[in-house]
């Protein structure tokens, strides 16, 4: 048998000198008894994955909010693939995979229903704005319940890495860098694979130059990439890719957002107006009757206000759930018996 402090002896005699070892972990905010088996980092990816936040991704949208066809990616199958390219990174490197493995697992749990433009509709009307990166830690944080305690009381390590994974921030661990890298690196090529799927794009359009370098077909792409940024990080203290591919990742991903995301042939085929109208609609109503909530949320109220409460409760929802709802509340529909969030 092999127990957590044997697994804890062997990621010193294995992992690089840089790598996160678990026994070095930071901690968690409420000290707990350890697992007799797992290290930290291997019980908080399994809290993550146990979590009803991270079920609920399979049926948030990742880019088409209604594909007609089994092949495209949810929310779900992207953060699967965002850990499969840092886990593989990890490995190469020598750093930690299971810490690298339940940061990119967690880093998309506070994304909203209907993809980025759920997201964008959050953003303007919730005061503050709204980013999915700083939902996502207040889904491990405060969201998520058990009979045993409020939120999953994770390490500071994943914690750091999940807010740390977009934006300008930088997580202070190699592990948590690898996946906002890998989250970039999974999300633009995947996206291209399904917009060329659903007709949106063709191979021919994309740029040229940036082909070049990253390469013609999704999986050399993804392979040239995780090489590239394997040689140019090993043996340093920061995860960076070279001038060369960062560039033109970079410039594929700026395509993306001109003729995918912000794309009026794809605004025209998703209806963008009723995403618009369906989260508005949903956060203004609760926010003008929390009561109506289920019980958690308005607790959640009674403690942080209506507004974040309202917050919380879209934010967490499927596309389905939203969608229902709205006919529910606002076009006079029969409820579907499908559960609550």
């Amino acid at each position: 048998m092999q127990f957590r402090t044997d697994l804890e002896k062997n990621e010193y005699l294995r992992l690089d000198p840089r790598a996160c070892k678990a026994a070095d972990s930071r901690g968690r905010k409420d000290p707990e008894e350890k697992c007799q088996f797992r290290t930290d980092f291997q019980r908080d990816r399994d809290r993550i994955v146990h979590s009803k936040a991270f079920r609920r991704l399979m049926h948030k949208t990742q880019v088409f909010l209604s594909p007609e066809g089994d092949h495209y990616r949810t929310r779900l199958t992207h953060t699967l693939e965002v850990a499969q390219v840092a886990r593989t990174i990890a490995r190469i490197l020598n750093y930690n995979e299971d810490l690298t493995e339940a940061i990119a697992l967690g880093h998309d749990l506070g994304h909203t229903p209907f993809g980025h433009s759920g997201e964008a509709v959050l953003n303007r009307i919730y005061p503050g704005g709204f980013k999915h990166n700083e939902q996502s830690l207040r889904v491990v944080d405060r969201l998520e319940e058990t009979s045993k305690r409020t939120g999953l009381n994770l390490t500071e390590e994943v914690r750091n890495g999940i807010l740390c994974h977009s934006g300008d921030l930088k997580a202070f661990t190699l592990e948590g860098q690898i996946v906002g890298i890998s989250d970039r690196i999974a999300y633009i090529n995947h996206d291209i694979d399904d917009a060329i799927r659903g007709g949106v794009l063709s191979p021919d359009d994309l740029p040229a130059e940036d082909i070049k370098v990253l390469g013609s077909t999704h999986s050399s792409r993804i392979n040239n990439l995780i090489r590239d940024l394997a040689e140019n990080s090993s043996g340093r203290d920061e995860i960076r890719q070279s001038t060369e591919f960062r560039e033109a990742l970079m410039d594929l991903r700026r395509f993306m957002f001109r003729n995918v995301y912000n794309s009026q042939k794809v605004k025209d085929v998703e209806d963008l107006e009723k995403v618009e109208r369906i989260v508005e609609s949903l956060y203004g109503y609760y926010l003008d009757r929390p009561e109506e909530m289920p019980e958690f949320y308005f607790r959640i109220a009674e403690d942080d206000g209506p507004a974040a409460a309202a917050r919380d409760y879209v934010s967490g929802m499927t596309d389905h759930f939203a969608s229902a709802l709205y006919g529910v509340l606002f076009e006079g529909k029969m409820p579907e018996q499908r559960g609550v969030i």
